[in-house]
């Protein structure tokens, strides 16, 4: 007899192949009451692993009947291997003519990825074919398991005819898929099943007359899990994605999507890989939005956008990202985050760029499409059409560096006018220092040039003035025991002295130049500006302290202490138009301060006092705390005070999640602002209040996970508020159905991790 007999596996690897459309975290029964399953037959370890192809079939028996010439029989505890397949049964009766065998008693399998038995098993191996009445399996590394009334295998084709499968215990089917009939072809890898129907708890919720499978890890064509929404501005949000497997390095997916408010749209992403490029294209269209506002009501809705990359050389690779939307309050309609509804400015680029150890360069144009309601046409930045960039350094010696920073952009803008802007900056640099501490004067020089200017006055100002700074700090350490426990605590000063002579630059234009928050690294920059429209006069000094407690076992650092402020010998000159003057002394001190009180709680505090006006500029005060069975609690306070051109804001931040016992998770998050939006409804007293605020929970039964989450945000930080209801059920190492809660949750609560 052939070892064809022991050919079962592809018939209930089929069963799997269809449901397993995707990679998820290996499911467990750790919440099942007494789960049951096949027992193993005999012990994985002790299987050989050896080649099918090469190894022989042995056949045991308590007695052996050759007398007959037409048949042999075996009979009494029957055992045939094949490698590592292993076969076990009462009885079996071999017919040499016509080559056909059947079983008398139950049928035991066992390889190395399953084990099943079968009420009996026959076959014919001129035909090439086997059969196995009344089937249950076990899958060894998965739990996925099932039953089948019958399973025919005829050469690389297997038929299954009532089959289920889940991954369920036997006993506690949560979610089980079942098919009338299901034909496999094993060289093809593929399947189609007839009459699939999914149950959860036994009740019916998903049939489908017929679909086609893998029964690889392969992509295939083929539906995705849908997603169902809902939220006030869109009302029932439903998701269907359909996957194109169009090539080995590219494919597609087609995404229909009705909301019941404005009607059906379609999106869709392509996605293609090559040996040198890379790159999804995304686009999404909703003719004729039939939600009720004047401004958008029966208008065309889109977003299209291209993200690719092309790898040219060893040094040199090609960069482009590039969106658009139909309208300006595309983004706020559609997104789903605070994140998403609150972008206000869409950037669009495409360049050259390349880099080596000492170099780098850059040739890109960049654009902004204005994506928000509260700007006007005309707000968006300049575009540079194109911006020149390369930098290059040498060390010329030990203690000698030379290099050049270079910038050409040429600036256009729809109302405003534009021009040309040369900024070329060479330097050296004089890096002295130990181990233990490091001195580094530099000396620069700046030169901004401009040309062809739309407007009147000069069409050529220019600026040149030179710059010098010397920056020194030191390393000290000593070690201590504190608690019984060893640590050391670092003691590092750090001085940073600017000098930039003022010169007038009022009469230079403002394409791209815009003050720079002020915080721990301002101490030791050497222009207050970001962009070249303005530089900086200087004649400041920075000191700033810093110490660090660290464990001396493990370098955790369990302390992070700083404090800094810069002293002005001459109040700075330069501003940009409609800025005030600074005529403080100083700037405010800078403090900042990261405890780990234990291994389960971490505290950070950020300040920023103004000594000239005995005023706080920034405050922010945020706490950690991890506890026991995955306990995370979140809190956190910020404030910022009223500055030209960026209003102030106060708010306190809450997350949690909850592990309330094995089942049962809970998840909040409440980001409340404790001032008025500076857009809020001047009708409303208070104006709204809640940036965020979130609540839900997580069940986590044998085998299937619901998660409900309830959810109310601002939208673009206008009086508009939105309700959003998501629901997701996974049904543990099948996938997941509803709206993906994973990133929401990821979102809005530090330290979540599925």
């Amino acid at each position: 007899m052939r070892p064809t007999s022991l050919r079962l596996l592809p018939l209930c690897l089929a069963i799997a192949g269809a449901v397993q459309a995707q990679d998820q975290p290996k499911p467990t029964w750790a919440l099942c009451q007494n789960p049951t399953s096949l027992p193993w037959f005999i012990d994985p370890a002790q299987v050989p692993v050896t080649d099918r192809a090469q190894a022989p079939t042995d056949i045991a028996a308590n007695d052996l009947d050759v007398l007959r010439t037409e048949n042999t029989v075996f009979s009494g505890d029957v055992v045939l291997t094949h490698a590592d397949q292993w076969l076990a049964t009462d009885k079996i009766d071999y017919r040499h003519q016509e080559e056909r065998f059947r079983t008398e008693g139950q049928v035991r399998y066992q390889d190395r990825t399953m084990r099943l038995t079968a009420d009996s098993a026959s076959g014919d191996q001129k035909a090439d074919e086997l059969k196995l009445e009344g089937v249950q399996y076990q899958f060894n590394d998965e739990l996925g398991n099932g039953s089948a009334r019958s399973a025919v295998m005829k050469g690389r084709v297997g038929t299954l005819t009532d089959a289920t499968y889940s991954t369920c215990p036997p006993g506690q089917r949560q979610w089980e898929f079942s098919g009338g009939r299901i034909a496999v072809n094993d060289e093809t890898h593929t399947g189609v099943a007839h009459n699939v129907t999914l149950r959860l708890g036994g009740v019916p919720v998903l049939w489908l007359p017929v679909v086609s499978f893998p029964t690889d890890d392969k992509r295939r064509t083929g539906l995705l899990a849908p997603t169902i929404g809902r939220d006030d501005r869109n009302g029932l949000d439903l998701k269907l994605p359909y996957y194109l497997n169009l090539a080995p390095n590219y494919d597609a997916t087609l995404t229909p999507r009705w909301l019941s408010k404005r009607g059906l749209m379609l999106g869709g992403e392509f996605r293609y890989l090559t040996e040198r490029s890379r790159g999804r294209f995304e686009g999404s269209y909703l003719p004729a939005d039939q939600i009720e506002n004047q401004e958008i009501s029966g208008s065309d809705r889109s977003l299209l956008s291209l993200r690719h990359t092309t790898t040219l050389s060893r040094h040199w690779y090609a960069d482009a990202d590039l969106n658009n939307v139909s309208d300006k309050y595309y983004l706020s309609d559609f997104g789903d985050s605070i994140d998403a509804t609150s972008i206000s400015l869409l950037a669009s680029r495409a360049g050259l760029y390349g880099r080596g150890k000492f170099w780098s360069a850059s040739l890109s144009a960049e654009s902004w499409q204005i994506a928000t309601p509260l700007l006007q046409d005309g707000d968006e930045p300049y575009r540079r059409l194109p911006r020149l960039q390369a930098s290059a350094w040498r060390p010329l010696a030990r203690w000698f560096e030379a290099g050049l920073e270079l910038e050409a952009v040429r600036f256009t803008h729809d109302t405003l006018p534009g021009g040309n802007r040369l900024d070329l900056q060479p330097w050296i640099r004089f890096p002295f220092g130990g181990n233990a501490w490091f001195v580094t004067p530099k000396l620069a020089w700046r030169y901004t040039g401009y040309s062809a200017l739309d407007a009147g006055g000069d069409a050529s100002p220019s600026r040149s003035l030179p710059i010098a700074s010397v920056d020194a700090g030191a390393y000290f350490e000593r070690e201590f025991q504190w608690h019984g426990g060893d640590y050391v605590q670092t003691l590092e000063p750090r001085l940073y002295y600017l000098r930039v002579p003022y010169r007038d630059q009022s009469q230079l234009p403002v394409f791209d130049t815009r003050e720079l928050t002020f915080g721990w690294t301002s101490l030791f920059r050497d222009n207050r500006f970001g962009g070249a429209d303005r530089q900086s006069d200087a004649n400041q000094v920075a000191l700033a302290l810093t110490t660090r407690v660290l464990s001396a076992s493990d370098g955790r650092e369990r302390l992070g202490a700083s404090i800094g402020r810069i002293t002005y010998f001459d109040p700075p000159r330069v501003t940009l138009p409609g800025s005030p003057p600074i005529s403080d002394n100083g700037s405010v001190w800078v403090a900042n301060l990261d405890l780990a009180v234990s291994d389960w709680w971490k505290l950070g505090v950020s300040h920023q006092w103004d000594p000239d006006n005995r005023s706080t500029d920034l405050s922010s005060v945020r706490s950690q705390l991890r506890l026991h069975k995955g306990t995370i609690v979140n809190a956190a306070y910020r404030f910022r005070r009223d500055r030209p051109n960026q209003p102030g804001l106060e708010q306190t931040d809450l997350s949690f999640v909850i592990p309330v016992n094995a089942n049962w998770n809970l998840y909040g998050r409440w980001n409340y602002s404790l001032r008025d939006y500076p857009d809020a409804d001047p009708n409303t007293a208070d104006g709204p209040r809640t940036i965020e605020a979130l609540g839900g929970f997580e069940w986590n039964g044998c085998c299937v996970s619901v998660r409900l989450l309830a959810r109310q945000y601002v939208r673009s930080f206008e009086s508009q508020k939105n309700l959003g209801l998501y629901l997701e059920i996974e049904l543990n190492g099948l996938g997941s159905f509803g709206r993906d809660t994973a990133r929401l949750l990821d979102d809005a609560i530090l330290g979540y991790a599925r």
